[in-house]
């Protein structure tokens, strides 16, 4: 007989949860609200513990673990454009979970889970952890481009404080830069073709003095926003929160802007990149 300690069931279940809805987040680009998150993470982990309860072991079939699941998506990502991205990767994320943990058993001859499949073990948590963050890492390289779209340009108009602007951009698959505050997008910019909206302090060729000078300014509107390319280990480029970003006459919101000090392209064919996925 396995006695359950119901404070670490729901402790372990929302660590796992929670780790599971990030992953799921990232790899789809989806906009992240950290409380939401928590809140998903929380609904699962409540389920888990409800299925041990007297009466409620009707709550352990399939068709109650996936509302459940989708019931955690829709709490940490409804109202998200990608929606149904996130809940088939969360849903993935879960299933390989699900098969490390049972081929850790196989091999290590230790029990991770109780009954239905629910995350337990009185053990060694950091083992799970380290499971979560390998499963992370894989499901990474496998889904981070997925659904991404092949090149093109596309109309962007950015609006900051000093009015808006029209630029061509390159949908570039290979351009992953995102905030690491709510993992959306980063467009990065040309800044010349911003020139005339761009405030007093800002100097695309010195993004750390220019954060200095907002900072003295009184204002939190720049950013910095580290990056790697062919020939730079790691950058810096400045960073202004835009009013709002339309790519293609579909509103982003108030997306981070990134100045680049030099051209895009040689050719002046376009002033700005996106990623794949705008």
């Amino acid at each position: 007989m396995t006695v359950v300690y119901i404070d670490l069931l729901f402790l372990l279940n929302l660590i796992a949860n929670y780790l599971l809805l990030l992953a799921a987040g990232r790899m789809a680009g989806a906009a992240l609200v950290r409380w939401r998150v928590g809140l998903g993470a929380a609904a699962g982990a409540l389920y888990a513990v409800l299925v041990f309860l007297p009466g409620l072991e009707w709550l352990a079939g399939w068709p109650c673990k996936l509302g459940a699941g989708v019931l955690m998506a829709l709490a940490a990502y409804g109202g998200e454009r990608r929606l149904l991205r996130v809940t088939v990767l969360f849903f993935g994320a879960s299933a390989a979970l699900a098969g490390a943990v049972l081929g850790l058993e196989l091999l290590g001859n230790v029990s991770l889970t109780v009954k239905n499949g629910v995350l337990y073990t009185p053990v060694d948590v950091r083992l799970l952890l380290l499971l979560f963050v390998v499963c992370y890492f894989v499901l990474s390289l496998f889904f981070r481009r997925m659904g991404t779209v092949e090149g093109g340009l596309a109309r962007l108009e950015i609006t900051l404080d000093g009015g808006s602007a029209a630029l061509n951009a390159l949908r570039d698959t290979g351009h992953t830069l995102s905030d690491p505050a709510d993992n959306r997008p980063v467009v990065v910019a040309y800044w010349k073709g911003l020139a005339g909206l761009l405030p007093p302090w800002a100097d695309p060729a010195d993004p750390i003095r220019s954060v200095e000078r907002c900072h003295a300014a009184g204002s939190r509107q720049a950013r910095l926003v580290p990056y790697r390319a062919v020939g730079v280990e790691c950058g810096m480029l400045l960073a202004l929160r835009a009013r709002q970003v339309t790519v293609d006459g579909k509103p982003w919101g108030r997306l981070l802007v990134a100045l680049s000090p030099t051209p895009l392209d040689g050719d002046g064919g376009y002033q700005a990149l996106i990623g794949g996925g705008m």
